[in-house]
């Protein structure tokens, strides 16, 4: 017989209240101990003291905080034992629980065995599939759905955006009988997270024209669309709309409005935004570093990095990018070296290739090349395109002919059909007169068919629109009047004396 002062306080209780501190490991543990010994007294009290629905879904959530399978499988054993099986919120918890610890066949199993099915566990066993990228079973399933609610589409859509499948994202979306704000931000972050912001821009516009009003997410997204796009005087509307509605000036809407105002050129506003969050985590100390190093304020970005260390924030990869780029801008050779080497001797964070990239360029801007090509033969990565051109930069400005062909060697392997390294190297000994090589790196190029496929692009915003433009792109609406201005503008450089840097690479 247990001991009834033990048992004084309910099941519930102690899953509620057990410190959430504690792993819940001790948490489940002492529940099914708990539990076990009041479920199997006898008499009047058993009535009162059979778990519910209620709590054995708590449970299964519980056990999702774990995460353990075994706990996980005691629980279903209970919902068995105590004739919960053919409960659809007990049965949906089920589904969600396995889903979420990779067992996709139990989660399927519960499903099939289940003798009702409401929309909820038609969306959960569509959402099961997701993670594992298995999109034909959730849309099989999709499709079979007796009913679909706005949660059941948005999951789908959340699914294609996840693999990058835009057309199938946007198909759904535009066959939605109706939209809440999770549908368009589930689209916004689709195009955001896959590089593809002007699309990102435009759903969005088309989601304030329907008075559909963002919430913290959608905006933070889209200003950091804004960011990479340039698009400074959307950026300032929607911070505006951000103070007109009340927001809270949050972490992630704080940070990206940081990271915004710095790549579209307005430091003050940036250092602004930063100094005025109440709170400030990585996110915000990150875009305010990489804000200040961008526009070479070099030494105010490590006072920042300093001062943050001061205030107990614990650095990460992308700080050490930001600080070791502000090196590179001011050429601080030794602080560089410093940051290098404390990032792993300090904080315990290996360097990875965007690291070695900054050191590269750092000791390659000062003319430290041997050092540079010392570094990148002592990696434990295996330098790509980016490493080896940081290299090859150092050695055009410096005139090192010898190690420029050492990386060009490797950038040929990497990028065999970039015609910027090629041209780069024909100018380099162009400039020192040895036109045999420049003869014979011509006709090298000319066998393997090494052109200029993927022309520079640029872009500007005018009345919340991007313009983007690339070299002999005429495909915009006003490219006639364009050319003529551009026309208009060589006239004038020549007549003040301008005399344009022969590129050998772009000579038939």
């Amino acid at each position: 017989m247990p001991n009834l002062r033990l048992s004084s306080y309910p099941p519930r209780c102690i899953t509620r209240n057990y410190p959430r501190s504690i792993p819940n490991l001790a948490q489940l543990d002492r529940f099914f101990h708990f539990g076990s010994d009041l479920w199997s007294i006898p008499g009047p009290f058993l009535p009162k003291l059979m778990p519910s629905p209620f709590l054995l879904i708590a449970c299964l959530h519980e056990t999702l905080l774990t995460p353990a399978l075994g706990f996980g499988e005691a629980v279903h054993c209970h919902i068995w034992r105590n004739g919960f099986n053919s409960h659809v919120f007990v049965q949906t918890a089920l589904i969600d629980l396995y889903s979420n610890l990779g067992q996709f066949c139990r989660s399927r199993s519960v499903f099939d065995e289940m003798p009702e099915r409401d929309v909820f566990a038609w969306t959960t066993i569509v959402s099961a599939h997701i993670p594992a990228g298995d999109l034909s079973s959730a849309r099989r399933f999709f499709e079979e759905m007796p009913e679909r609610n706005t949660a059941t589409w948005n999951t789908m859509i959340d699914g294609y955006a996840r693999m990058g499948n835009f057309d199938s994202a946007e198909l759904l979306f535009d066959q939605m009988p109706g939209k809440d704000i999770i549908s368009w931000t589930t689209m916004v972050s689709c195009y955001s997270q896959h590089q593809k912001f002007r699309e990102a821009l435009a759903v969005f516009n088309e989601m304030m024209s329907k008075g559909i009003h963002p919430d913290e997410v959608t905006l933070a997204t889209i200003i950091s669309a804004c960011a990479h796009l340039g698009a400074l005087d959307l950026g300032k509307e929607i911070h505006l709309y951000i103070l007109q509605n009340g927001f809270d000036l949050d972490v992630y809407i704080g940070s990206a409005l940081i990271d915004m105002y710095a790549k579209c050129g307005n430091l003050d506003r940036s250092l602004s935004v930063f100094f005025k969050l109440r709170e400030k985590n990585l996110f915000c100390w990150n875009s305010v570093i990489d804000g200040l190093a961008v526009h070479g304020y070099a030494n105010e970005a490590l006072k920042m990095f300093r001062r943050m260390e001061s205030e107990k924030i614990k650095p990460n990869g992308i700080t050490f990018i930001s600080v070791l780029s502000a090196c590179t801008h001011a050429g601080l050779v030794n602080e560089g070296r410093r940051m290098f080497l404390g990032m792993t001797d300090d904080y315990s964070i290996p360097p990875e290739v965007g690291h070695y990239g900054c050191m590269v360029d750092l000791l390659s801007k000062a003319g430290l090349l041997k050092d540079a090509l010392k570094l990148i033969r002592s990696m434990k990565v295996k330098p790509n395109s980016i490493i080896w051109g940081a290299l090859f930069g150092g050695c055009k400005l410096h005139r090192n002919l010898e190690i420029a062909q050492v990386a060009v060697n490797e950038l040929l392997i990497l990028e065999p059909n970039n015609s910027g390294h090629h041209n780069l190297l024909v100018n380099m000994y162009a400039e020192v007169n040895r036109w045999g090589e420049v003869a014979k790196m011509r006709a090298a190029m000319k066998n393997l068919g090494v052109e200029k496929k993927c022309p520079g692009s640029s872009w500007i915003e005018m009345k919340r629109k991007i313009h983007q433009f690339a070299a002999s792109d005429k495909s915009h609406p006003a490219s006639n009047e364009i050319y003529l201005l551009l026309a208009e503008l060589d006239g004038k450089l020549k007549l003040a004396g301008y005399v344009p840097e022969l590129i050998w690479g772009d000579l038939g």
